[in-house]
């Protein structure tokens, strides 16, 4: 398995299924959604106080690839990286996994920025620590 730094484990909920008794594809963005947002509180970047200040974290992409659906009741780990992709976006690499068998489910690529109050591209200083950088 590729080496992640979080992950956030959860459960299928019967109402995220569709006709066919499978996730609906679009829960799976919720899913990847939350990962990201308990991540980000983990390593002390508070959305409302970013947002205080005028800077908004922003999806520019969203990339996924299916590999095998969940079904009600699957127990799942959802895993990420973060990864700074150029001066003023990064990437999470995220994966869905189901629980016990470590089976992949997903595998995505979350590109973002952050933009200041003027709507300008500019990363929190918060961010760049997450990087070690500044």
């Amino acid at each position: 398995m590729e080496e992640f730094v979080f992950s956030y484990e959860m459960e299928v909920r019967d109402y995220e299924c569709d006709i066919q008794g499978v996730v609906n594809n679009s829960v799976y963005q919720n899913y990847l959604e939350h990962t990201r947002h308990q991540y980000i509180k983990s390593v002390g970047i508070d959305f409302t106080e970013l947002s205080k200040k005028g800077i908004n974290l922003m999806v520019k992409r969203i990339e996924i690839d299916y590999q095998s659906p969940l079904r009600s009741g699957d127990q799942f780990v959802s895993v990420l990286r973060m990864e700074r992709i150029s001066p003023l976006r990064f990437a999470f690499v995220q994966q869905i996994h189901r629980k016990p068998d470590n089976k992949v489910i997903i595998k995505a690529m979350v590109i973002g920025t952050a933009v200041n109050e003027r709507g300008r591209p500019e990363l929190p200083e918060e961010l760049m620590k997450v990087w070690g950088i500044g």
